[in-house]
């Protein structure tokens, strides 16, 4: 199926809010205002933030989480860095293609660099997502690595959610 069925969507959204409220302390930022500033394991540094944008009647528009994780250096060795890995980028059909994901961008990186102190930021996007690459690359991040052994959730016709297989793209940003 290439649509989610309500059934999925609500699935789907029930398992997003539990894992968001588990992972990130939140940011809310309203619209309109300047924002500020098995991949990954949990590491000793458990910093992690929510940016959520809000529109005027206080619903959320988007978010973006970032927090400090292992990255999987995928070079042939086994081995990882710690850096910040930026996640969960969203932003509701109806406000698309007004900047928030950019904005929303800038906010994470601004919370890695100037309240972590990083110089580098990690995000990981499925391949397939052509949108979200091309709007990584107009923001500077580089594709370091790309995995296509990975795994994803993906919608059945018969309104089930199962693991598919996807490739999986580690990209980086120098941030200051």
């Amino acid at each position: 199926a290439d649509k989610l069925s309500p059934r999925q969507a609500q699935s789907i959204e029930r398992l997003q809010i539990a894992e968001f409220k588990k992972r990130y302390k939140s940011r809310v930022i309203a619209s309109g205002t300047n924002l500020p500033g098995a991949y990954a394991g949990r590491t000793s540094d458990a910093r992690s933030e929510l940016i959520l944008c809000v529109n005027g009647r206080g619903e959320t528009i988007g978010c973006a989480g970032i927090e400090v994780e292992k990255i999987k250096k995928m070079d042939g060795y086994d081995g990882s860095m710690t850096g910040p890995l930026m996640s969960n980028l969203a932003i509701g059909r109806q406000y698309r293609r007004k900047g928030l994901a950019e904005d929303l961008v800038r906010a994470a990186e601004n919370v890695a660099r100037k309240e972590w102190g990083y110089d580098d930021c990690f995000l990981y996007v499925e391949k397939r997502n052509t949108p979200a690459i091309k709007l990584y690359q107009k923001l500077g991040y580089r594709t370091i690595w790309e995995d296509p052994s990975a795994n994803t959730l993906l919608p059945t016709p018969d309104g089930r959610i199962v693991n598919g297989k996807t490739t999986i793209v580690c990209m980086k940003k120098k941030l200051g």
